[in-house]
């Protein structure tokens, strides 16, 4: 368990302190064809032509407006659970348990979206979000006054918090919020209707909560990348005791930092209930903070990084079912790819530096052999 609990801890600590250099970038898009080149090896060993897979993914994604309107729904989620997970980390926090922030949020978002009545669609929007919010950011606020008071380290705190809050919703939308309506074995009520968001593309998961979640990523981008406070968290994040003898009060920072993540995780959880299912369901989250964890870590948390990595990511799960639908080809070679990325991307300072010690011992053994001839 300590050694589980040590790999985690290495993993969660890949690189938050380094920037988007042009070097990493390049290495990242080299990582990426090699991973496109792993699968395209696999479809062939399995019998499969990869010009046709690939473009059946590319069809998937991006073929058609409801595909389109898919991939831009789940690029949000990931996006936005990225974000969140960026945001704690810059300051030195590793907020795991998103996804049980994810599930108190989409359960307090159905609770208020279901009994708020006689109220206008809008306010039932707004006070839904603040409760989503709300109780994503009190359930991180938990192990962050634990790792600043008391040094707990938030890693164990928040994956043992995930499990407590997942298994707890699903208590109440199986006992005392379960709904009456007939055809719904697990859930809680309907949401107003009217409150409920509106689909953008036909048939697609794209609603207008992309609107919200456009202006969070906006927020989240200019804390971290344009103000002072975002500084001053990169400065915790690095080095605390430094950035304490600065003067800034680091310990209050962590723990905004960890309260404000756990809002967007909540956030998360309302706009899957209102942009999706409409009330509360014990399958609102397929470990899509975990996604978003993937996708912050190779993008060193960088804000607008996430959000590009979020499309990429969003392409590869969108397609990959269409995929595997009309060419027969297992969408877990997707997973494949995307292990191969993380695998290249996790080695890519050791591969570099390997590299560019053999280039430099080879240019020392030609420059030696030039001067004795």
């Amino acid at each position: 368990m300590k050694g589980m609990l040590q790999s985690l801890r290495a993993l969660l600590r890949l690189k938050p302190a380094q920037k988007l250099t042009r070097d990493y970038l390049i290495s990242l898009f080299i990582a990426v064809a090699l991973a496109l080149l792993v699968g395209a090896g696999i479809m062939v060993i399995c019998g499969h032509d990869p010009v046709q897979g690939y473009t059946a993914l590319l069809n998937g994604a991006l073929g058609k407006p409801r595909a389109v309107g898919n991939t831009l729904a789940k690029t949000v989620t990931l996006c936005l659970t990225g974000l969140a997970m960026s945001l704690a980390a810059k300051a030195g926090m590793f907020n795991v348990g998103g996804e049980g922030q994810l599930y108190l949020g989409a359960m307090a978002a159905a609770v208020v979206g279901a009994q708020v009545k006689g109220a206008p669609a809008w306010l039932v929007v707004v006070l839904s979000l603040l409760a989503a919010m709300i109780a994503g950011g009190l359930y991180a606020l938990l192990p962050a006054a634990l790792k600043v008071k008391w040094k707990v380290d938030e890693v164990i705190t928040t994956i043992m918090l995930n499990s407590v809050a997942i298994y707890f919703c699903s208590y109440l939308a199986n006992g005392p919020l379960k709904t009456a309506e007939r055809g719904i074995a697990t859930g809680t009520d309907s949401i107003m209707k009217e409150a409920a968001f509106t689909p953008l593309i036909k048939l697609s998961n794209l609603t207008t909560g992309v609107f919200y979640a456009a202006v969070v990523a906006l927020l989240v981008w200019y804390v971290m990348s344009r103000s002072s406070i975002g500084f001053e968290m990169k400065l915790t994040g690095e080095n605390d005791r430094f950035a304490k003898y600065g003067g800034i009060s680091t310990g209050r920072l962590m723990i905004w930092s960890m309260i404000f993540s756990g809002a967007i995780c909540g956030m998360v959880g309302m706009l899957e209930v209102f942009g999706l299912h409409k009330r509360f369901l014990t399958t609102v989250s397929n470990e899509f903070y975990f996604d978003g964890m993937l996708v912050a870590m190779i993008m060193r948390y960088n804000p607008f990084g996430v959000i590009l990595m979020s499309f990429f990511f969003a392409i590869l799960s969108i397609g990959g079912k269409s995929m595997e639908l009309t060419a027969g080809i297992s969408s877990e070679l997707i997973l494949i790819v995307q292990s191969v990325i993380i695998f290249f991307m996790a080695a890519e300072t050791g591969i570099r530096t390997s590299i560019g010690n053999w280039w430099s011992v080879r240019k020392a053994r030609r420059a030696s052999g030039k001067e004795a001839a």
